[in-house]
């Protein structure tokens, strides 16, 4: 389940969809969609799993458990000024566990989601004049080709 600790705000679209992409030595080992809903799911081979997080308002940290692996990361918003484009970028590190034939091995991931920055205005800093990390680029075009090929916007 999705529970904020702090204010009943939160610094990110509720709910929202996340094109997601994780490695391990430079290799991918998830590249999909996650939601945040009423509960979380990850969809990763075409399969919705379910998954449990916990998002930290405060801190701006979430940490969410899939049945193969441990995430946890930090937001950062990222407006584009010119594209009038609101990048929501969680990034962080994993852990997976067993029953994944990779269990004790880590690696870090990169979601992101975005928005008309008139869409949903931030609690909190969003920066300016500054890309986005090259991740969110790549989740951003598989998301936006997910919601296409879905033949409409999640």
């Amino acid at each position: 389940m999705v529970t904020s600790q702090g204010t009943a705000s939160v610094s990110f679209p509720f709910p929202s969809v996340w094109g997601i992409h994780s490695s391990i030595a430079g290799r991918t080992i998830i590249w999909g969609t996650f939601s945040i809903q009423g509960g979380w799911y990850g969809n990763f081979r075409g399969r919705p799993i379910p998954i449990n997080g916990f998002w930290n308002e405060n801190a701006k940290q979430i940490a969410f458990d899939s049945p193969y692996a441990t995430f946890s990361g930090n937001l950062t918003i990222i407006d584009d000024q010119q594209s009038r484009i609101r990048h929501f970028i969680l990034q962080g590190r994993f852990l997976m566990k067993p029953p994944s034939l990779q269990a004790g091995e880590s690696g870090s991931w990169i979601a992101t989601t975005d928005i008309a920055q008139n869409q949903f205005p931030v609690s909190g800093n969003a920066y300016t004049g500054q890309l986005p990390p090259v991740g969110a680029f790549l989740t951003s075009n598989f998301l936006h080709q997910h919601q296409n090929f879905l033949g409409r916007t999640i």
